[in-house]
């Protein structure tokens, strides 16, 4: 491992907005944002009063809990929780170099109501009591563009089972990604299964959707990868949904078979996988 990712890991351990798979946190979150505006260091776990979701505690207003999945350097999170006092925020990633940055940028700013828990997005139904997430969004995610590692995608039906676990009633899904084939994975299976979709567009950033009544300035906070335009696609598809639907296991198979006919996309990625030699200056 480098220097800079050791410091980089050193760093977080001493970080008051930074957990490490940490146990016990079920229904606690909103114990554990309320000592962290307050700036009490080290906060000890253990301690936290376990809250009904829906009764605030000590007459304190209720701020609903909003996840990152996989949130890399955590630009959505913070950006959120800049424009969303009112509202914690929380990202979730297995690589605790990458949760620095966004970690390191919320105590510069004193933003208190953002923390980071370094954890597989597997495991995630160890962290939340039923109904303790408001929302969920999943920015962008590796496509997992082979076939054979479909059900690793985070919109998978599989995972969806493992949000609906926390999520509120009525919980909105947010996606936000380069890969024209994720968002169109997404879109099958909302429709496959019967989910409601609020909002779908292959453009986020197009003059149509952002002179749409479903413009959100929430679409507008932009990532690091975002940046890199790894994908080379310029477009940036977004999609947002609710899991209010039992999703049967029984039509994971369906799904399989309808994704085998889908296209594969020749984003840099998906030639990669197929072993043709990539241009990274290719428009």
């Amino acid at each position: 491992m480098g220097q800079k990712k050791l410091i980089k890991f050193a760093a977080i351990k001493q970080y008051e907005n930074v957990l490490e798979y940490p146990q016990g946190m079920l229904g606690k979150w909103r114990a554990y944002f309320e000592k962290l505006s307050l700036g009490e260091f080290p906060i000890s776990l253990d301690s936290l009063e376990i809250s009904a979701n829906n009764s605030p505690q000590n007459n304190t207003a209720i701020k609903p809990l909003v996840l990152e999945l996989a949130c890399g350097r955590g630009e959505y999170a913070v950006g959120l929780a800049r424009l969303f006092p009112e509202q914690n925020f929380l990202g979730l990633d297995i690589k605790g170099n990458r949760i620095w940055k966004g970690a390191s940028i919320a105590n510069k700013e004193s933003i208190k109501n953002v923390a980071f828990v370094r954890t597989q997005i597997e495991q995630s139904i160890q962290y939340f009591a039923k109904e303790e997430v408001s929302e969920i969004w999943i920015t962008f995610p590796d496509p997992q563009l082979r076939l054979s590692k479909a059900k690793k995608r985070l919109t998978h039906p599989q995972f969806l089972r493992l949000y609906q676990q926390f999520l509120q009633p009525g919980g909105i899904v947010h996606l936000k990604t380069d890969s024209p084939n994720l968002y169109l994975f997404t879109k099958t299976v909302i429709e496959l299964y019967g989910l409601t979709l609020l909002t779908a567009t292959d453009d986020v950033y197009g003059t149509a959707f952002m002179q749409s009544d479903k413009w959100d300035e929430k679409c507008a906070i932009k990532t690091y990868y975002e940046g890199l335009n790894i994908a080379s696609s310029n477009r940036i598809h977004y999609i947002q949904f609710k899991i209010d639907k039992v999703l049967p296991i029984a039509k994971d198979e369906t799904l399989k078979e309808m994704i085998a006919a889908f296209e594969v996309t020749e984003t840099h990625d998906a030639k990669r996988e197929r072993g043709v030699k990539v241009n990274e200056n290719e428009n």
